[in-house]
């Protein structure tokens, strides 16, 4: 079973809240508010509601999403996420599972997966897209 701690639900309340700092919101940042909707919600829910979060901190932050917001990464790194959590049998926090899986704060770990030409393309940017070179394995959420 994978827990949020008390630090985590206010890290996810203050990304919806907008009140925190974007300069601050680094890959490891993006891989607990993930966590943080996966221990809550299904793979389809957490993507929603990190895409959300995402592009109200942005607009929060007067940086326009279409110049900042990437789709498929967005979804891409929640499946990951969940691949992880799916191969991970209890966490107390999204500490804990990050101590875990070390792996995931290579941010460069999607460039296994997909070709720089379909990852950095504006159709990735704007909406989802399969990786070309290696499947992200799915499970059941």
């Amino acid at each position: 079973m994978h827990m949020l701690s008390n630090e985590d639900k206010e890290f996810r309340e203050q990304v919806e809240a907008c009140t925190f700092p974007v300069p601050d919101f680094n890959h490891k940042a993006h891989i607990r508010l993930a966590y943080a909707y996966l221990a809550e919600s299904n793979t389809d829910t957490a993507v929603q509601r990190m895409r959300d979060a995402l592009i109200g901190l942005l607009k929060h932050a007067g940086i326009d999403p279409s110049q900042k917001y990437h789709e498929t990464m967005t979804e891409a790194w929640v499946l990951a996420v969940h691949h992880f959590m799916s191969n991970t049998d209890s966490s107390e926090s999204a500490d804990d599972f990050i101590e875990q899986n070390t792996i995931l704060l290579d941010s460069k770990i999607m460039m296994t997966h997909y070709s720089a030409e379909v990852l950095f393309s504006d159709q990735a940017r704007k909406a989802f897209v399969e990786p070309n070179l290696d499947p992200i394995p799915r499970h059941q959420s």
